[in-house]
């Protein structure tokens, strides 16, 4: 398959479903989405539910579910909450320490960079 293609699931998804990206797509991430692990002080709840969030609304394509599809949405959101916690929780750093306020001067000279102006 090429690059940026979808690829076709099995069973076929039902009319309306999303399909998986596949090459060059599947490696983008949302810039939204903020890195958790090894922090001092520690990631908190609220920034591990905050960032569940936003991958939930990336893949689902909705900033903001109807009333029809609040309870799954809530339901994904728990689920990689719970996911992202335990992944947190089991890893072992072998890097430096980050700081937020060291991640957010990174973010300002990438966003710099990208602008022609770094």
């Amino acid at each position: 398959m090429g690059r940026g293609r979808l690829r076709p699931s099995w069973p076929p998804p039902r009319p309306g479903a999303a399909r998986v990206a596949v090459g060059r797509d599947a490696l983008a991430m949302c810039r939204n989405i903020r890195v958790l692990y090894n922090f001092a002080p520690p990631t908190t709840l609220e920034e591990v539910r905050a960032a569940s969030r936003q991958y939930v609304r990336k893949v689902s394509g909705l900033p903001h579910p109807s009333a029809a599809d609040e309870v799954p949405f809530e339901r994904a959101v728990e689920e990689v909450a719970e996911a992202t916690a335990r992944l947190l929780g089991s890893l072992r750093a072998h890097t430096a320490v980050r700081t937020r306020e060291g991640e957010r001067e990174k973010a300002r000279l990438r966003g710099l960079r990208r602008t022609g102006r770094g």
